[in-house]
């Protein structure tokens, strides 16, 4: 213990946190969370920002963020009280740096008088400095050997589940536990289900997204579009959907697909929207990607497809509503390349061979049909 209190800069408590549960620091009342990225990434970092407002309630969270995230808290309940969007910022925010909008940002910051900064952003190369400028009176954070330190840190190890992790670092601000993994729920003045739903007269919906970011994790289409045949013959209306990008991705697979009731909602839904369908849907099938996280957190059913590294990272912990279909290939299919390797120990190859490939639709479908025929009576905390 006296070793926890003197690594950690504080007194160590003993509980049911993820790693060790410090001392809460005195008279917070405003908290500042940096967590760039896409979705899922924002995703990752809910049940860490739920358990800071339970272990200080009477403080107000700021998620230090991107558009994406501005749009789901505005579609969902959470524990997040605003968004502040994030300057471009190298290794923060992609993008052109520009010099005078960034001070701008951190005199705004500064301003603000923050009694408590999160680094939930990665290893802390580029995120600490970033964290630090923000003026905070504490910093708490993930930390790898090179990057500056905060406070209280955390050693970051690439191989390490996203949420526990985020758990882990509001752990070191003496934060316990609320959820291991992520819940929202639609926000009351969110988007009808009828404004987004076709209604031609099939059965209960079946959500697939055959997108994600990293080419490596996506099943292939044709996988995609077998499996949206499938469900369309069980009597399942299917909806395949994906942001702008993935418009063309989707109508590939609804047109290998070939079967009534299969409809593209690619680049057509706003995130009010996407969370209106989600919450009618039977069964949500996607890669690890935003939207399958997404559906993970509305606690809707849902069947992934994951390279077996990315179910380390980001795998649902269940398998009452959540099944995983894990990829265990290890070198690139084009060059036999170790793809086991995080981006900044190993160079990635050029290659986007699917990694997930040999995941086998008749597993999947069976996922589906198991999820939607199965009741679960749920009781409210």
């Amino acid at each position: 213990m006296e070793q926890l209190t003197a690594e950690f800069g504080g007194s160590a408590r003993v509980g049911t946190g993820v790693g060790p549960v410090l001392e809460k620091f005195e008279s917070v009342s405003r908290i500042a969370v940096l967590r760039g990225g896409g979705l899922g990434d924002v995703i990752f970092a809910i049940p860490a920002m739920a358990a800071l407002k339970a272990a200080y309630p009477a403080a107000t969270l700021t998620l230090l963020g991107t558009p994406v995230h501005q749009a789901l808290f505005a579609a969902t309940k959470s524990p997040v009280d605003e968004v502040c969007m994030l300057p471009h910022a190298e290794g923060v925010r992609p993008g052109e740096e520009d010099p005078a909008e960034l001070d701008a940002f951190f005199d705004d910051m500064r301003g603000r008088r923050y009694d408590l900064a999160v680094q939930l952003h990665g290893g802390g190369r580029y995120s600490n400095p970033f964290l630090l400028r923000l003026g905070a009176r504490h910093t708490v954070g993930t930390r790898t050997s090179d990057a500056a330190s905060l406070e209280r840190t955390v050693p970051y190890v690439y191989y390490q589940h996203e949420p526990l992790r985020a758990l882990e670092v509001a752990g070191m601000a003496g934060a316990f536990p609320v959820d291991l993994e992520a819940r929202l729920a639609p926000a009351d003045s969110g988007a009808s289900a009828a404004a987004v739903m076709r209604d031609d007269g099939a059965g209960p919906w079946v959500v697939l997204h055959p997108g994600a970011t990293d080419p490596r994790r996506r099943w292939p289409a044709g996988r995609f579009a077998e499996l949206a045949a499938a469900c369309a013959a069980d009597g399942f209306r299917v909806a395949v959907i994906g942001d702008e990008s993935e418009r063309a991705l989707a109508e590939q697979v609804v047109e290998q697909a070939a079967a009534a009731h299969v409809h593209s909602f690619a680049g057509d839904l706003d995130m009010g929207g996407l969370v209106a369908l989600m919450v009618r849907a039977a069964v949500v099938v996607g890669n690890d990607s935003g939207p399958r996280h997404l559906a993970q957190a509305l606690g809707v059913p849902t069947v992934g497809i994951f390279w077996a590294g990315n179910v380390i990272n980001a795998g649902a912990l269940g398998r009452s509503l959540h099944r995983i279909h894990a990829s265990w290939v290890t070198a690139c299919p084009t060059c036999g390349i170790d793809i086991t390797q995080v981006g900044w120990t190993a160079p990635r190859c050029p290659h986007d061979d699917s990694a997930v490939a040999g995941v086998a639709v008749r597993e999947v479908h069976e996922d589906v049909r198991s999820l939607a025929a199965t009741e679960l009576t749920k009781v409210d905390a």
